[in-house]
């Protein structure tokens, strides 16, 4: 086997794992800029910028998760016809394995507010690279780039 596809060293759990879903959103305002939010102090990866999100919880669709999502954490309303699918990553960390649809949304009603006391930036499409990220989102800034 090639290295190309080699597993990294360690390797991968061999037995079940914990499944998390949880969707993120890339918003692009107006200007062409990303909002990026600042996991808060007491959360798992603290201090680590991401797209705004969270869990699928029971019986809720992505989208709708995301739509709750944005209203608590943000302070904004937007619909399903406003999130267009856009990729998904998938992670494994020490503990779970991630699967994170990611959708694009350009409109929403409201202004942007840091409900949860995170720390909230837009940020130009080129500047997304200066931040840290959890590993699963950092695959999806070139992705970005390029889609834009």
């Amino acid at each position: 086997m090639s290295e190309f596809c080699a597993d990294p060293p360690g390797g991968r759990p061999s037995g079940p794992v914990k499944l998390v879903t949880v969707s993120a959103v890339v918003m692009v305002d107006i200007d062409g800029r990303i909002l990026i939010a600042q996991r808060p102090e007491g959360k798992s990866m603290a201090g680590l910028w991401e797209f705004p999100g969270g869990k699928v919880e029971e019986g809720e669709t992505p989208e709708r998760a995301l739509i709750r999502e944005l209203k608590e954490e943000l302070g904004i309303d937007t619909t399903e016809a406003c999130l267009a699918a856009f990729t998904f990553a998938s992670h494994t960390y020490d503990d779970f394995h991630l699967l994170m649809p990611v959708f694009l949304c350009r409109k929403w009603d409201g202004f942007v507010q840091a409900k949860e006391g995170q720390n909230l930036k837009w940020v130009k499409i080129e500047d997304l690279k200066k931040y840290s990220m959890p590993p699963a989102d950092e695959p999806l800034i070139a992705m970005i780039r390029d889609f834009l």
